[in-house]
């Protein structure tokens, strides 16, 4: 089975992250939560709390399938801001993981780190003119290698149905799941 590991930074976007684990966790892949913070309790962008399963440090050397970044402008910062989630990016993309920013973490996180390294990518508004190792797509989910990168907030489901499929080498399922929750993907 498929293991995800979805990033909550303080200041996360709390529908990009419960959406994106809710699709993952109906097609069967396991998800664990890691608070990039020093407490497994994180509030998000619109000051919702939330408990992760773990933090990023108690797991900081764990190999997962795929690595989401949520964005939300401070949450999208405090992951850029953040060492052990470079190293912990860094680590699954050398290991050929999918990596998989969605909103403003493509362009904060990784375009501002060197982890796109000229793949091609999406995020929202304008922050894509702020990174420069990468080719922007305006596009709802751009795919390139191990990078699957969502434009934001509006396209959650295509991007957790998009990786899910990925993950299960499958799109079948996925396509059958997104007209059981009444989406056309």
């Amino acid at each position: 089975m498929a293991k995800v590991a979805v990033l909550l930074a303080p200041g996360f976007e709390e529908a990009e992250a419960i959406i994106t684990i809710d699709i993952l966790r109906r097609m069967n892949i396991e998800v664990e939560t890691l608070a990039c913070a020093e407490s497994r309790a994180v509030v998000s962008y619109h000051d919702i709390p939330m408990v992760a399963d773990s933090t990023l440090l108690e797991r900081i050397d764990t190999l997962y399938d795929a690595v989401v970044l949520p964005g939300g402008p401070q949450g999208s910062v405090n992951l850029a801001a953040n060492r052990d989630v470079l190293r912990f990016v860094a680590a699954h993309d050398e290991s050929g993981k999918f990596i998989c920013p969605i909103c403003s973490a493509a362009a904060r996180v990784l375009g501002a780190n060197g982890l796109l390294k000229g793949r091609r990518y999406v995020c929202s508004g304008d922050l894509w003119q702020q990174a420069s190792d990468g080719v922007y797509v305006d596009a709802p989910v751009v795919e390139d290698k191990n990078l699957i990168s969502g434009k934001g907030l509006g396209h959650a489901f295509d991007f957790a149905l998009t990786l899910s499929a990925r993950l299960l080498g499958d799109e079948i399922p996925v396509r059958d799941h997104a007209d059981h929750i009444y989406y056309a993907w």
